[in-house]
């Protein structure tokens, strides 16, 4: 029978805090199919990630292409009811899931984001901020939509719904690009409130200003052409 919940972990390089998150996140979800992915990492994480899955759990290897690209693989893995999205690092708290799952339960057929700005969290750069901020504006502005956080990774939605959207981007802009073809399927999406403990550069913080270029190309492509 299939679980209820997939979780999706895409991996890059991230042995610092790896061992810790797949604890936590078994833990917090210990009846979930958890997919892990590792994004041709250069450290030991796929050997971590290879030690300490659970029988259940599945690890997939693959050439380093980006995060999009290590979702895309995974989604074609995953076989739960919903499947969300988890980062390998601990800027969000896995026990803070079954939220998502609970409002996906009371709204069938929706997506559900988990949303750094509905309660107070740090910020550690501005610019990480108001990069976010901006991007999820011009989304609004371009989809009609109403969204507060644009670029969380706490994505969850139906799996089906999740495999037909036809997910194409490699990088970070996967993340407009979720948002963008939800909004153009009609799918509802809702936001539920989520902590958030960001870490710094020298930890390991990934997302450029690059990224936030190519996530605007992408809301622009997929509105207009």
């Amino acid at each position: 029978m299939p679980a209820t919940l997939s979780s999706l972990v895409p991996v890059y390089n991230e042995e610092r805090t790896l061992k810790m998150l797949m604890q936590a996140l078994s833990t917090a979800c210990p009846d979930a199919e958890i997919v892990y992915v590792d994004d041709g990492s250069t450290d030991a994480s796929l050997s971590i990630m290879r030690a300490n899955a659970r029988p259940s759990d599945k690890v997939i290897a693959a050439v380093h292409a980006g995060k999009g690209s290590a979702i895309r693989h995974g989604l074609m893995a995953t076989t739960g009811e919903y499947t969300v999205i988890q980062d390998a690092d601990l800027e969000y708290d896995p026990y803070e899931i079954t939220l998502l799952l609970q409002k996906a339960r009371e709204h069938p057929g929706s997506a559900v984001f988990g949303s750094r700005f509905l309660r107070p969290n740090p910020n550690i750069y501005k610019r990480f901020l108001m990069g976010n901020k901006t991007l999820t504006t011009c989304l609004n502005i371009l989809y009609g939509s109403h969204l507060t956080d644009s670029y969380t990774c706490y994505k969850l939605l139906p799996t089906h719904l999740f495999q037909q959207l036809g997910l194409m981007a490699n990088g970070f802009e996967l993340e407009a690009e979720i948002c963008a073809k939800c909004i153009r399927s009609h799918i509802p999406i809702h936001e539920v409130a989520i902590s958030y403990h960001p870490r710094r550069i020298e930890e390991g913080k990934k997302i450029r200003f690059s990224d936030a270029w190519k996530g605007l190309i992408a809301m622009v492509r997929l509105r207009f052409f």
